[in-house]
């Protein structure tokens, strides 16, 4: 250390500064200026961050003159960078087109967690390699698949599994966390997890509680297609209680007037799980529409044994056909009519694309049950499906343990009709249910995208504002902050983004994208490279 520098240590010292070290290493950026907002749900304050080798090791009133980098944020909120904790965009950051991931950067989002609903590949390695392959736009969370599990080992079969089949799926469950996902995620509503029992869940989420991890769930039933919502629900804390692990209700919701009004008896009921010391979360994108394909929609699980093939034939066979014919017409009920279901997807003609079963079978002059036999037969088109309530999606919101999520995709622009959440799920969940409607307050708004879902799924430094955390963040002007995605025009971006930071560097400056891939494939803390 030379002369120079231990005067001015002691010079700074006289002076009472707790953090001479700022004048010795410059930082990389100084962000001047900005409201803050924590992320752990507190309200923002003006101070300046400043990060060195992707970290905010210092906030306060910092001498701009210190750093290489100063953003000027007079009047713009910066928070902690959006965590997606329920997004299905690994294709497209697997592909190089959308590898830089803009769509999900323009609202916030700098960390996805993928494979959700029980569906990706089982070998997470291969994943890995073939998501770094272009580059990452945004960081990334694995979560190990029991459907593509279940499907290695048993296929589409509707038993039980042997007990050598048991430990197949365990072995590749375990293979899956040692690698370093952060959980297990199950689609007890799709074939082949629909297939599964309570236990068989139980016991793999066991191996997955070795590793600390989370088991994340489209639960078997959002209205009354089998069980009901609430023994669904029900389910899920039975899992979270033998397998001692925390458990995320998936893109939470109740499903169809059927259902509409339960969501005070779901929130009761999970409660009084957590009051019992159960950690049961959920996450919840903000829109009162879902979006799945038709056959998981409104085909009876029954005829789904086997898959889409198997289907098919039961299709042309008279018998079966009856049955099936009458469980659609069932489902269309249960999801308010065939005018609440809209096609966004179906390669074989496009001009469906945009356009409402009841629609489409009116210019047919024909029935939609038959109307979506048809469509099965030749192929298995994507949906939106308007069927949920605003007073239960603003109840739910309002939970403290509700997370924020998109359930959406990394979408080509131009490409089919994708649910807007894809879009905008983030900016609009802050613009309408935060701002505009008061819904829930920003504050706790950007508490459900940050610290809590970095608390459910132990990501340590990151979430919040504060020294020591990875620099990943939103920055943001509250004016222009709005999605501008619709359900008939979803390819557009959100807007009111400034900046953006992943692990310390711009994603997005000055409102323009840098095409950096600064992105990481993230770690569980015991996986087994540690």
């Amino acid at each position: 250390m030379t002369g120079n520098t231990i005067t001015l240590l002691i010079i700074i010292t006289l002076l009472g500064s707790d953090s001479p070290q700022q004048y010795i290493d410059p930082f990389d950026i100084i962000i001047k200026n900005g409201r803050i907002l924590d992320g752990l749900g507190n309200p923002w304050f003006i101070a300046d961050i400043g990060i060195r080798d992707g970290r905010i090791v210092d906030i306060g009133n910092l001498n701009a003159s210190s750093a290489d980098n100063v953003i000027y944020a007079d009047n713009l909120y910066v928070a902690p960078g959006f965590i997606d904790v329920h997004s299905h965009a690994s294709n497209g950051l697997i592909s190089k087109e959308l590898s830089q991931a803009h769509s999900l950067l323009a609202q916030g989002v700098t960390t996805v967690v993928i494979n959700h609903d029980g569906g990706g590949p089982t070998n997470l390695a291969t994943q890995e390699n073939d998501l770094l392959l272009h580059g990452l736009g945004v960081n990334v969370i694995q979560l190990v698949p029991h459907g593509s599990v279940r499907r290695q080992v048993m296929g589409h079969t509707d038993r039980k599994p042997t007990a050598i089949e048991m430990d197949e799926m365990k072995n590749l469950v375990y293979d899956g966390m040692a690698s370093g996902a952060f959980g297990l995620s199950s689609g007890l509503f799709y074939v082949p997890g629909s297939f599964s029992t309570t236990d068989e869940i139980i016991e793999l989420a066991k191996v997955v509680a070795i590793f600390d991890g989370i088991h994340s769930s489209h639960i078997r039933d959002e209205s009354d297609y089998s069980i009901g919502i609430l023994a669904a629900v029900e389910e899920i804390i039975q899992i979270s209680l033998e397998a001692e692990i925390p458990s995320v209700i998936s893109h939470v919701k109740t499903l169809g007037p059927r259902v509409w009004g339960l969501s005070n008896t779901l929130v009761q009921q999970i409660e009084s799980a957590r009051e019992n010391g159960l950690k049961i979360y959920a996450d919840q994108y903000p829109y009162t529409a879902s979006a799945t394909s038709l056959a998981f929609a409104l085909i009876p699980s029954a005829a789904l044994e086997g898959g889409m093939k198997t289907l098919r034939k039961r299709l042309n066979d008279s018998e079966d056909h009856s049955w099936i014919r009458e469980g659609i017409l069932n489902n269309l009920d249960r999801r308010g009519g065939a005018d609440r279901i809209l096609l966004r997807r179906f390669s074989h003609d496009d001009t469906f694309e945009g356009r409402s079963l009841q629609e489409i079978s009116d210019s047919l002059q024909t029935n939609p049950a038959d109307l979506v036999i048809d469509l099965i037969k030749i192929g298995n088109p994507d949906i939106i499906s308007f069927n949920m309530l605003d007073n239960d999606v603003n109840l739910l919101m309002q939970q403290p343990w509700t997370m924020t999520s998109s359930d959406g995709e990394l979408v080509a622009v131009g490409d089919g009709y994708p649910h807007p959440r894809s879009f905008g799920a983030f900016s609009r969940k802050l613009k309408k249910y935060a701002i505009e409607d008061g819904v829930i307050s920003l504050e706790a708004a950007i508490r459900s995208m940050t610290s809590l879902p970095a608390e459910v799924f132990g990501l340590h430094n990151r979430g919040v504002i504060s020294r020591g955390s990875i620099a990943d963040m939103a920055i943001f002007d509250l004016d222009r902050l709005r999605d501008t995605a619709t359900y008939t025009d979803p390819h557009r971006f959100a807007e009111g983004m400034v900046h953006v930071l992943i692990n310390g560097q711009f994603a997005i400056e000055d409102g323009d994208f840098t095409n950096d891939s600064l992105g990481q494939i993230l770690k569980n803390r015991i996986h087994k490279d540690n």
